[in-house]
């Protein structure tokens, strides 16, 4: 029982603007955006190219900072955070899945889920046992010992994925990460993301412009004016 306390959200966005500057111009592509994403919650953004689709992802991935305005992990404040920290944050609390699934071509799908708990500090034998584990769960174990360039798309995403989730992240940030796919392979990329999320606890936000996709996730959101609004 949580005597009525109000559970943390995992990523909270508060007031985030952002702003570019060039010379006298000055572009605003983000203006008071707000979002709460909760643990277990499939999130869909839908939203036009140049919205600001990618500069959303980008600073929730604390690849880049707001002009103004936080972004809490898990109820932690990032926007002072310096360099050392926030690597530390992403490596540990945050996994990114993009349309391209950028696997490494010389290592095997083991090898390239095993890296990033190597790179942690994970001794070879469990980080290769542990991918082995997330292999099986996406139902490509049979996969394991080959190249990325002898996967299929849809094997290849999905490796992507388990590389993304392989330190158990709070947050999985996706971006159109079927959008290479044939409509059959991506429904089965989908379900293996949505069983994921759902069974993990993750708190994911999915950019992608399939509208069938986005029906399937617990809410839409899309980037109107500047502001986060309901799809």
């Amino acid at each position: 029982m949580n005597n009525g306390a109000v559970l943390q959200p995992a990523m909270k966005l508060a007031g985030i603007e952002k702003t570019y500057g060039h010379g006298d111009a000055t572009l605003t592509v983000l203006k008071d955006a707000n979002l709460n994403l909760a643990a277990g919650e499939m999130v869909a953004l839908v939203a036009p190219s140049g919205t600001g689709k990618s500069t959303l992802l980008h600073i929730a991935g604390l690849l880049e900072k707001p002009t103004s305005g936080e972004v809490y992990v898990g109820g932690a404040a990032c926007h002072k955070l310096d360099d050392k920290a926030l690597t530390r944050m992403r490596r540990t609390e945050i996994g990114i899945v993009y349309q391209f699934h950028h696997l490494l071509p010389e290592f095997t799908a083991v090898e390239n889920i095993a890296m990033p708990m190597m790179i942690r500090g994970l001794d070879r034998a469990e980080a290769q046992k542990r991918a082995f584990t997330l292999l099986q769960y996406l139902h490509i174990d049979h996969r394991s010992k080959h190249r990325p360039a002898e996967l299929s798309g849809g094997e290849q995403q999905r490796v992507a994925i388990a590389r993304a989730v392989a330190n158990s992240p709070r947050i999985l940030l996706a971006d159109e990460p079927t959008g290479n796919l044939d409509p059959k392979t991506s429904d089965y990329v989908f379900d293996a993301l949505s069983q994921l999320v759902k069974e993990s606890g993750l708190s994911a936000l999915v950019a992608t412009h399939n509208l069938d996709l986005a029906a399937r996730m617990d809410r839409k959101i899309t980037i109107q004016d500047q502001q986060i609004v309901a799809h």
